[in-house]
């Protein structure tokens, strides 16, 4: 769950800062790969795809995506079986996101396409984004940041515990 931060009333001195002004400091090094562009796709291809090897830039904590292990692009391309597994796994994806954090709801969906806003058009990827009654704040409205209040590494082992058992994860 997230906790909130108390903001000082004046401004105080911050090692490595600079000078002291009346802004906190959100300090977000792994960012930067995004930002340059690190392990973006150069191709279209399986080899080059990031869904293959793994999700690195999250929207919120504990965003998952569901991706078929096929690499195809659009999902009047799945078969019935990979159809089936694909809203099987978003099931125990939710389930595990409500027992490892608590989440009040969740944002679902695709988008097909660049121009429906896929930034990896061409492995097929299904959002699960889970969601808390106030979790929208200042940041991503004003200064376009999203901040994540926990290690990927933590999320990941926080939503491996809470998986259903005997569910298959791969």
């Amino acid at each position: 769950m997230l906790q909130s931060m108390s903001v000082p009333e004046e401004p105080f001195e911050q090692d490595g800062a600079g000078v002291p002004d009346g802004f906190q400091r959100l300090w977000s090094p792994h960012r930067m790969a995004y930002i340059k562009g690190e392990n973006r796709a150069g191709t279209d291809g399986p080899e080059e795809c990031p869904f293959c090897r793994m999700n690195l830039y999250p929207y919120n904590s504990g965003h998952l995506m569901v991706c078929p292990y096929r690499h195809v692009a659009d999902y009047t391309d799945l078969d019935r079986p990979e159809t089936a597994e694909l809203a099987d796994h978003t099931k125990l994806a939710m389930a595990a996101l409500r027992a490892a954090s608590g989440a009040q709801g969740f944002n679902i969906g695709m988008n097909m396409g660049g121009v429906a806003g896929a930034g990896i058009a061409a492995h097929l990827h299904q959002h699960v984004v889970p969601r808390w009654g106030g979790d929208t704040n200042f940041m991503p409205v004003v200064a376009h940041t999203k901040v994540l209040p926990q290690l990927l590494s933590d999320t990941r082992d926080l939503i491996a515990a809470a998986w259903p058992a005997g569910q298959a994860s791969r």
